[in-house]
């Protein structure tokens, strides 16, 4: 009986990379497409200017 899981497994896998360029990098390497995402914390990780912003959202 094939499971769900098995059948997701079964074709070609597609990643999606979200920020560190390398690991992207090192699956393309591999045979792997992959879709990289440019992304960044939100201002730039400073936690006092992202509770400034989740106060204007």
């Amino acid at each position: 009986m094939e499971t769900s899981e098995n059948k997701l497994l079964s074709g070609p896998v597609i990643a999606v990379n979200i920020g560190l360029k390398s690991f992207g990098t090192s699956l393309e390497q591999q045979g792997v497409e992959v879709v990289q995402v440019d992304w960044t914390p939100p201002a730039g990780g400073d936690q006092e200017m992202m509770d400034l912003l989740d106060e204007l959202l």
